[in-house]
C-alpha cells in the first residue's frame, strides 16, 4: 500500500535529509513509537522498518527505547 503526503520542502531542509532519508526516518520513528506503546510487535515493527528484528532492536537503542 503506499500514502502520498504533501510535505513543504523546508521540511527536508530544516532536517538536513534528503525526501528518501526523510521517509526511511517516518518509518523508523513510527514504528519504535508504536512498539514503545505496544501497539504492534517487535516483529512488525521490524517489517515496517524493512529491517530484520536484530537491526530493529539496535534502531530502538538509537531512540533509547
Amino acid at each position: 500500500m503506499q500514502i502520498v503526503l504533501d510535505l513543504p520542502e523546508s521540511t527536508f531542509s530544516a532536517l538536513r535529509l534528503s525526501p528518501a532519508e526523510y521517509i526511511d526516518e517516518m518509518r523508523r520513528a513510527a514504528a519504535v513509537k508504536w512498539y514503545e506503546m505496544r501497539r504492534i510487535s517487535q516483529g512488525k515493527a521490524a517489517e515496517l522498518c524493512g529491517v530484520s528484528r536484530v537491526q530493529f532492536v539496535r534502531i530502538l537503542s538509537d531512540y533509547r527505547v
